[in-house]
């Protein structure tokens, strides 16, 4: 999405019609939110790692579960709010009167619309993630009493 951009020729070569991911405060936030997931998860790699090797560890892994729920809580607002954008640019909005640009801006529409399925499969991703360190946590609870 960070390099989403598709200009479109008018009538002569001078005047241009320009789309780029920044031109929306929805997709900005969309780019900041998933540079800031991947981070956490390229930062969190090494502990998870301990975690595999040393099964005891059970402060850090609550600590893992609690980051990794507000993480999935930004991914999800950053992935609702460009799905809300990319809504409006295929279907348009009579009552206000916005036309669907996508008829226009085709290539930067499928561009929006596949880092939307990427994003949401991340999404996914982290449920599962944090659905299994909540179940590695039980585990080692059970062993302790």
């Amino acid at each position: 999405m960070g390099t989403n951009e598709q200009t479109l020729p008018f009538f002569t070569r001078f005047v241009r019609f320009d789309a780029q991911y920044d031109d929306f405060r929805s997709f900005r936030l969309f780019v900041i939110v998933n540079a800031i997931v991947c981070a956490y998860f390229v930062l969190t790699i090494p502990l998870s790692i301990v975690h595999i090797m040393r099964s005891l560890a059970r402060g850090t892994r609550i600590l893992l579960i609690i980051l990794d729920t507000v993480m999935l809580a930004l991914l999800t607002a950053g992935a609702s709010a460009a799905a809300s954008i990319v809504y409006l640019a295929h279907n348009g909005n009579s009552s206000t009167n916005w036309l669907p640009v996508c008829q226009q801006y085709g290539d930067f529409c499928q561009v929006a619309s596949g880092s939307l399925i990427g994003s949401f499969g991340a999404i996914v991703v982290f449920i599962l993630v944090i659905l299994l360190g909540a179940i590695a946590l039980s585990r080692i609870s059970k062993h302790r009493l």
